[in-house]
């Protein structure tokens, strides 16, 4: 792996004639992209709009996006790894094995047009949601998507996007990137920063049972884990931040309510294309910001007898 090639939202709104939604559906989880970003959109290249792009989905199952779209391609649940390296053979003109390829649940003939079609378009984009990053696989069916879209390059001109979940998912990888060097499943117990999805990803510590406690800012895994996941956050002390009630915040044993960002407290959000917008606060809030909260604990902990700072952290924000 060496990275992903990407590019802005306003790029693919003024560029893009092939779009792929991959175990996405934004017509119910992103109801505004379509019409603000990809299909409907008439583009500076894409003056047509919607006549001048092929929009194609791949799915376990029939999605409300499936029915915009030009081809929807339906696979077998699990099989998303073996259907990216079969594209990614076909793409270099490798010989593959028809039966494995049945297995997908698509025809090789289908897989075969699906490649051949990404090679003859302009500008590909490949958006990717957690239907393929939360399944069976996991990182590495996005590695392999990722894959793909660099690969595609020596035919073409083809990004890769992942289609986030929260609000803001985006701005935490980023701080981790340039704070650490890499954008998830990242340990500090040893006082650097070691990198191993799988092992250290949250939702297999979860599962796992390795952690002994919680705090979670912004997100509600009780809501979208493994009921596994959900069950060691139940057992553990499980601290959560967020400005309303949630899924987790009923199975925690404290729930700190926080100013809403964007609303009542100030800070930096980067939109899915890695774009940092600043968020100007309109209203006061009597809740103190989830920034003043962390900043709180931290002063806490620092009080405890032989804590040591890590080096590599910087101090908490917003980001």
């Amino acid at each position: 792996m060496g990275g992903k090639v990407t590019c802005t939202l306003g790029e693919v709104k003024n560029r893009a004639d092939f779009i792929i939604y991959w175990g996405g559906n934004p017509a119910e989880c992103h109801p505004r992209h379509f019409t603000k970003y990809t299909i409907m959109q008439k583009g500076k290249f894409v003056p047509q709009g919607r006549k001048g792009r092929t929009m194609i989905t791949i799915d376990i199952r029939e999605t409300p996006s499936a029915r915009a779209a030009d081809i929807a391609l339906i696979i077998k649940s699990g099989k998303d790894f073996e259907l990216g390296t079969t594209m990614r053979a076909l793409m270099k003109g490798q010989p593959v094995d028809e039966e494995r390829v049945a297995e997908i649940g698509l025809s090789l003939d289908t897989i075969t047009d699906l490649v051949e079609r990404m090679k003859r378009a302009k500008f590909g984009v490949i958006f990717f949601g957690m239907g393929l990053s939360m399944t069976r696989g996991k990182h590495m069916n996005s590695a392999g998507i990722l894959n793909i879209a660099a690969e595609m390059n020596a035919f073409t001109k083809f990004v890769c996007m992942p289609m986030r979940g929260h609000g803001n998912v985006t701005g935490a990888d980023v701080v981790l990137r340039w704070t650490t060097g890499y954008p998830f499943g990242v340990n500090l117990s040893r006082g650097y920063p070691r990198f191993n999805p799988g092992e250290f990803s949250t939702v297999d510590l979860l599962v796992r049972g390795d952690n002994d406690a919680t705090l979670v800012l912004g997100a509600d895994p009780g809501a979208t884990m493994p009921q596994p996941a959900i069950d060691h956050l139940t057992r553990t002390p499980t601290i959560v931040l967020d400005p309303k009630v949630t899924h987790t915040s009923k199975l925690a044993r404290v729930h700190f309510t926080t100013a809403v960002t964007g609303v009542s407290a100030g800070g930096t959000a980067y939109r899915m294309d890695e774009i940092p917008i600043t968020l100007r606060p309109g209203l006061k809030s009597p809740y103190r910001t989830d920034e003043e909260i962390v900043n709180l604990i931290i002063a806490a902990v620092a009080k405890k007898p032989g804590w040591r700072p890590a080096a590599v952290m910087p101090r908490a924000g917003i980001a």
